[in-house]
C-alpha cells in the first residue's frame, strides 16, 4: 500500500531508505547500529526493505590515508574499493544481531537506463527481497565516470524506488526536515509537507551533510523526492537519527505527497 499520509507508513509494503556518506562514516559511524535497529524492525513487521547507502568513499578516505575526499577520479576509486568492502561488513555485522542477510548490489544510473541493465537488475532485486534478503544499493564508483554529479546518490535511490515500484522513499541525511532557507539562517521555516506538482519556488536551496564528505544538498535531495513523488512513490525526508519515527509513522520530516494515477475509463 502507498501511503497518502504519515500514520500509513508502517502499513507499506516496499520501503527505499536511502542515507548520506555523512550520515554513516567517519565520526558517525556508530550510527550504522541505530539505523539497522529501525531497518529491522521494519523487516519483522513484514515490509520489503532496501537501504541504498553513500560512504563507500568516505569510509575508504582512512585506509588510504587521506584526509580530505579526493578530487581526481582514479583516487576515489581506488577509496571507493576499500570502502565498500569495510562499510558492507559494517552492515552486515550489525545485521547479524537480527539474523537478516545482507544482498550488496552496485549499480550505476547508467544500468538503470539500459532497458537490458534495467530488467536484469530489476529480476535480482525481486528474487532479493522474496528470500528475505535486505539489498543494499549504492553507486558503483569504480566504474562510474561521473558519480558526483548523481547527488550522493539521491537520484540513484529514486531511480531505485521507481525499479522495484516503492511504496515509500525515505531520504535520509544531517538534518531533520526541508526549510524555506538552510536551517541555520534567521527566519527558515520548516516545510512539514509538499504537494504532488509543489514545485517549492519559495525555497532557497542549501546545502544538507558534512563539507568535504558528501556530494548531496538539499537541491539534490528535493529533485529526487520530486522524480519519486511524480512516479507514485510517497517520500519522507528527515534526519537519519529520526529514522526509527520515520519507519513508524510519527510527525517527522517533510512529507511529499504521491501522484495518485487516476484510472481511465
Amino acid at each position: 500500500m502507498t501511503p497518502v499520509e504519515r500514520e500509513q507508513i508502517p502499513a507499506a509494503r516496499r520501503v527505499v531508505v536511502k542515507v548520506g556518506s555523512s550520515s554513516i562514516s567517519g565520526a558517525n559511524a556508530a550510527q550504522i547500529g541505530p539505523l539497522v535497529d529501525a531497518l529491522a524492525e521494519a523487516h519483522g513487521r513484514g515490509v520489503e526493505v532496501v537501504l541504498v547507502s553513500s560512504g563507500a568513499i568516505a569510509t575508504g578516505m582512512p585506509y588510504l590515508q587521506l584526509a580530505a575526499r579526493p578530487t581526481d577520479l582514479a583516487t576515489q576509486q581506488a577509496a571507493a574499493a576499500v570502502g565498500q568492502n569495510v562499510l558492507i561488513v559494517r552492515y552486515q555485522e550489525s545485521l547479524d544481531r537480527y539474523r537478516i542477510v545482507a544482498g550488496q548490489v552496485l549499480l550505476t544510473a547508467g544500468d538503470l537506463e539500459n532497458p537490458a541493465h534495467r530488467s536484469n537488475a530489476q529480476r535480482a532485486m525481486e528474487r532479493l527481497l522474496g528470500l528475505r534478503i535486505l539489498p543494499i544499493v549504492n553507486e558503483n564508483d569504480t566504474v562510474a565516470t561521473h558519480e558526483i554529479r548523481f547527488g550522493d546518490n539521491d537520484r540513484l535511490a529514486a531511480m531505485v524506488a521507481m525499479l522495484v515500484k516503492a511504496d515509500l522513499l525515505v531520504l535520509l541525511s544531517d538534518v531533520d526536515a526541508l526549510y524555506t532557507r538552510p536551517p541555520h539562517e534567521p527566519g527558515a521555516q520548516r516545510i512539514d509537507r509538499v504537494a504532488a506538482g509543489d514545485q517549492l519556488g519559495e525555497v532557497e536551496f542549501g546545502d544538507i551533510g558534512a563539507a568535504g564528505v558528501g556530494t548531496g544538498g538539499a537541491s539534490t535531495k528535493v529533485s529526487a523526492a520530486r522524480m519519486a513523488a511524480d512516479s507514485g512513490t510517497a517520500v519522507l525526508l528527515t534526519a537519519t537519527t529520526l529514522v526509527r519515527e520515520a519507519l513508524g509513522g510519527h510527525p517527522v520530516g517533510t512529507w511529499f505527497e504521491p501522484t495518485v494515477s487516476t484510472p481511465t475509463a
